[in-house]
């Protein structure tokens, strides 16, 4: 893991865990080859802080679900569990599809032609796509849609399973070629939107997201991605 050191002009607590959780963003949790251990004292390092700042927002991270200290062998970035995957997937699913259906009421024009801006990029007619900037565009667009719902409650709701959500599209966009259905389902959500069919919208974003929940708990069953690294 890799970290900038801390502005301290602002709340130096706030700083530490927003870089924190910005670089385990950035890990790719559920990649084969990641190293999920945390060295305190390196970490400390890097950011240029105490540890005892640091231990506190260590304990915050831990108490969302990001982080995982196990007696005698150290601190971890947490993965779930394949159960706990896809009932997050599930969740992310009820909340993007109401977010739909509530934009198609409340986003104005510009707001939903953002979207088609960060689809196009992605054109059915355009091949090759680099899976890594394809993942960060998806997360943007999905995220745009609870932003342009108007509802901030349900935006929040669904930031505490950004994390996993973000690491979990990231891995399963690089399996069985999935990034010209993903870009098809989006230009589709998008009609959905521009018509102002709330129905229409909605079923397109759940569908959309419960086939990735169909794939992790096709995919991932047989590949064995359940665990944390290290059990």
């Amino acid at each position: 893991m890799k970290l900038n050191p801390i502005d301290t002009s602002v709340t130096l607590k706030d700083h530490i865990y927003n870089r924190m959780r910005e670089a385990i963003l950035e890990m790719d949790i559920y990649s084969d080859d990641v190293d999920l251990r945390l060295d305190e004292r390196g970490l400390a390092e890097q950011l240029g802080v105490s540890r005892t700042p640091l231990r506190e927002v260590l304990v915050r991270l831990e108490q969302e679900g990001l982080l995982e200290v196990r007696p005698r062998r150290g601190i971890f970035v947490q993965r779930k569990t394949l159960s706990d995957i896809l009932e997050m997937i599930i969740a992310w699913a009820a909340l993007e599809s109401m977010a739909a259906r509530l934009a198609c009421d409340t986003a104005t024009d510009r707001q939903i032609a953002s979207l088609r801006t960060i689809a196009m990029k992605y054109s059915v007619s355009k091949s090759g796509a680099d899976i890594a900037e394809y993942s960060d565009d998806n997360i943007r667009f999905h995220q745009k849609i609870l932003e342009i719902s108007g509802c901030e409650l349900l935006a929040r709701m669904a930031e505490n399973l950004f994390v996993h959500m973000h690491a979990v599209r990231r891995r399963s966009m690089a399996e069985e070629d999935r990034v010209p259905q993903s870009v098809a389902d989006h230009m589709e959500i998008i009609e959905g939107l521009e018509a102002r069919d709330a129905d229409l919208a909605e079923a397109r974003v759940r569908d959309h997201t419960m086939r990735l929940h169909d794939h992790v708990r096709e995919v991932w069953t047989r590949a064995g991605i359940t665990k944390n690294k290290e059990d």
